[in-house]
């Protein structure tokens, strides 16, 4: 059965960055340690501006950690990731973040059956 998908494009001012942050831990953790202290967090981000979502993410192995950020613009991200937020991030993980950042120009949403374009 085929799914009705429509295509939504979003104003231009909005670019749509993904940025995927890194950190290696410094013992391996599982899943669910993973998922206690991940929860811990997570409303902490609820309203950060320009913030449309976050997935947290733990590598199969254990030993990596990180997130998946969807932000309406560069400029927004990087009003989070400040020294203090890295620090923040030291003090809980015991590992320095990497960041990295991606243009995001088409987003598909099998949930909501929609696909989301930073076209006019």
């Amino acid at each position: 059965m085929k799914k009705n998908t429509q295509t939504i494009n979003v104003k231009k001012e909005i670019d749509m960055i993904t940025a995927l942050i890194q950190f290696k831990l410094p013992k391996p953790i599982s899943r669910e340690k993973a998922r206690e202290v991940f929860s811990e967090t997570a409303p902490k981000y609820r309203e950060i501006h320009g913030l449309i979502r976050k997935y947290y993410v733990l590598s199969e192995d254990g030993g990596t950690a990180g997130g998946v950020y969807l932000w309406h613009s560069q400029e927004d991200a990087k009003r989070l990731y400040t020294d203090e937020w890295k620090q923040f991030i030291f003090d809980k993980y015991g590992a320095l973040p990497t960041v990295a950042y991606f243009e995001t120009p088409v987003i598909v949403d099998n949930v909501t059956g929609q696909i989301i374009t930073d076209d006019d």
